[in-house]
């Protein structure tokens, strides 16, 4: 059982239509389908981290543009110990180059068209997240 709270970083990655995500094979959201991301280093900022995070993942090489969220994800078990506790901080990356291969602690990765979203089973706030990224991107020039 943690002690304290884990720090990570999400990369947030939209390239034309789609958004890159992964299907995570470790708890807490085994089998679900989320941001590519991990723990932040001692030393290492969120948006460096996430920009590492994605390439160990995916393979995928991104430039960290801004942060856009955090995200607190608290998980009890029946009797109310804390099983997991991270903060998430969700980074919006420019995607630069490469292709997402499942690699890591990923069992797929893949560039999902963002009208399909809504079909597969996702981590929490990644519709939130995708919305955030998308008026991000309207909002600033390339």
């Amino acid at each position: 059982m943690p002690d304290h709270p884990r720090l990570a970083a999400l990369a947030v990655v939209l390239r034309n239509d789609s958004v890159l995500l992964v299907q995570r094979r470790n708890a807490p959201d085994a089998g679900l389908w989320g941001f590519p991301g991990g723990h932040v280093e001692l030393g290492e900022t969120a948006l460096a981290a996430a920009e590492r995070e994605l390439h160990e993942e995916t393979g995928v090489i991104a430039r960290a543009r801004r942060y856009l969220d955090n995200v607190d994800v608290i998980q009890r078990d029946e009797a109310g110990r804390i099983q997991f506790h991270f903060l998430l901080a969700a980074v919006l990356c420019d995607h630069v180059a490469g292709e997402p291969v499942a690699a890591d602690d990923a069992l797929a990765a893949a560039w999902v068209p963002l009208e399909g979203l809504h079909a597969l089973p996702t981590s929490d706030r990644v519709d939130a997240l995708v919305t955030l990224a998308l008026a991000a991107r309207q909002g600033e020039p390339d």
